[in-house]
């Protein structure tokens, strides 16, 4: 039996005041959270901060010492408040320098008119990154130690998570099963939850309201990497409903 606890964990760090202004809305965290769950890298925790250089250099430090696996996104761009990528140079306390292989690359594609001081900061990075590959917009990510320092764009993010996914160690993968019942209140339930979780101890057990136009109810998830530990929890969580008279479907509502 396998607790899925004993999985490497992950964090992600989201930079950029546009997020925290509401001027553009976060999916980078919900295409992590899939992506790295899939994998056996359960998302422990988000940070969402802006672009001010001690705030990033604590973050880091802090998350990076607490997680198996750390992803930024943001702030890797040309501009004057693109200053992640110097930021973990000097939480690694390493130089922030022209990384070799990011410049001669960026200088080829560009030619040397394009390759200005400002897009030359795309090329400069912590002594020692290792290179994510960028197969949208040329410039690429980097990583140094635990932390894997990515693009905030989406599409660009996501193109550098496909590159770096298969060099990731990865854990037992984690599978879930659910279970809702119309009517059903949380309040009535989470005695039971909780006593099936005390039984569980490995596995992560969920409830979640819905709201919908048929009317609500309550979700209860099960999550773990053992097939028949999450068999038998199913069938409590669906026993739970039954006992308060909710009647139980299996799945989530909706599907």
């Amino acid at each position: 039996m396998h607790d899925m606890r004993n999985n490497p964990t992950s964090a992600v760090i989201v930079i950029g005041n546009e997020i925290l202004s509401g001027r553009t809305q976060d999916v980078n965290i919900q295409f992590l959270a899939r992506r790295l769950g899939d994998m056996g890298l359960p998302l422990r925790e988000v940070r969402v901060i802006p672009d001010i250089f001690d705030t990033i250099v604590n973050t880091v430090n802090d998350v990076r010492a607490r997680f198996d696996l750390v992803f930024t996104t943001g702030g890797i761009g040309p501009t004057h408040d693109d200053i992640t990528s110097e930021a973990v140079a000097a939480a690694f306390g390493v130089p922030w320098e022209p990384h070799p292989e990011a410049w001669a690359r960026l200088l080829h594609l560009l030619g040397e008119e394009k390759f200005n001081k400002a897009r030359q900061r795309m090329a400069t990075m912590p002594r020692g990154a290792r290179l994510i590959e960028n197969a949208i917009s040329v410039a690429p990510g980097f990583a140094i130690g635990n932390v894997h320092v990515m693009a905030g764009v989406p599409r660009i993010m996501q193109s550098m998570f496909d590159h770096l996914a298969p060099s990731l160690p990865s854990g037992r993968p984690i599978f879930s099963r659910a279970v809702h019942a119309a009517g059903a209140m949380e309040g009535n339930i989470a005695e039971g939850l909780e006593a099936i979780q005390q039984r569980f101890p490995e596995l992560d057990l969920g409830s979640y309201p819905y709201y919908r136009a048929g009317g609500t109810g309550v979700t209860l998830v099960a999550k773990g990497t053992d097939h028949e530990r999450l068999d038998a929890a199913l069938a409590e969580m669906t026993a739970l409903f039954d006992s308060f008279g909710y009647e139980a479907v299996a799945g989530e509502p909706g599907h």
